[in-house]
């Protein structure tokens, strides 16, 4: 435990050195999202319901996705472990006495925190200075959606973890990272609330680990019913699921996977 707490300190510290991207990921995430939001009052000012959205929530949703971006990094970037399976350094990461997938998640973790507070917060309160935002004034509803913002960071964990162990069989895993960049923004409800999908679209969207990023934080958020059980519990209770069994997957092809390495033809 110890070890893990290290990595995520080095993690958390190793972010806050780049004081000058944060400051630019703010800007360009609250630019970003006024022009989202822009869009979404021009959409929702034709047709002042969608599938149970109005303007507000549609709006909140945007900001949520731009509070979310960097924390979750459903767009990258990726962990490094993918370029060090393909320079063959893994082999040292392999010698440490922690499981791979334990020393990358805590780092990971590390990264998340930072990006949370440091950069998600301000774009939020950005977009609360901006425009008449949906927020709850119930406090157990916040505690929900910080719970659900660290199961998001979980399942996006696993994912890009199970991306990245790719590498071991195919040798480079920025392929399956270019479509990932492409799908998943769409999948999690960050470019546009899947609820102005079909209705029968996003009820299946919405149940992929994808969903679990941005669209259930969001939900849970606004307290809206779509969610799985209809409930903010319901909501969670998917998040963790997910999140149990992409780490469960992300452990048993670790296994696999370190059977198979090789470093420098030895």
């Amino acid at each position: 435990m110890r070890v893990h707490c290290a990595v995520y300190a080095r993690g958390l510290r190793r972010y806050s050195t780049y004081r000058a991207a944060t400051l630019a990921g703010i800007l360009t995430n609250s630019v970003f999202g006024a022009i989202s939001a822009t869009v979404m009052l021009a959409l929702f000012a034709a047709r002042p319901q969608i599938n149970g959205y109005d303007a507000g929530d549609a709006v909140t949703q945007v900001f949520v996705g731009q509070t979310l971006i960097a924390v979750v990094a459903v767009m990258g970037p990726p962990l490094e472990l993918g370029e060090r399976v393909r320079s063959g350094d893994v082999g040292t990461d392999l010698l440490r006495p922690v499981s791979l997938q334990g020393w990358w998640l805590s780092e990971d973790l590390g990264r998340a925190t930072f990006q949370l507070v440091f950069r998600g917060v301000p774009t939020f309160a950005v977009g609360a200075l901006l425009f008449d935002l949906v927020l709850p004034a119930d406090p157990v509803r916040w505690a929900a959606v910080l719970v659900s913002a660290v199961l998001a960071v979980l399942v996006s964990f696993s994912l890009r973890y199970l991306y990245e162990l790719a590498g071991f069989w195919i040798m480079d895993s920025r392929g399956i990272w270019a479509v990932a960049g492409l799908l998943g923004p769409v999948a999690a409800g960050m470019l546009l609330p899947l609820t102005l999908f079909p209705p029968a679209l996003a009820d299946v969207l919405r149940l992929l680990p994808w969903a679990s990023m941005v669209q259930i934080p969001a939900e849970i958020l606004l307290g809206k019913d779509t969610l799985p059980g209809g409930t903010s519990l319901g909501g969670l209770a998917l998040q963790a699921g997910w999140a149990a069994a992409l780490l469960a997957l992300g452990a048993w092809t670790t296994d696999r996977a370190t059977r198979r390495v090789v470093v420098q033809g030895g």
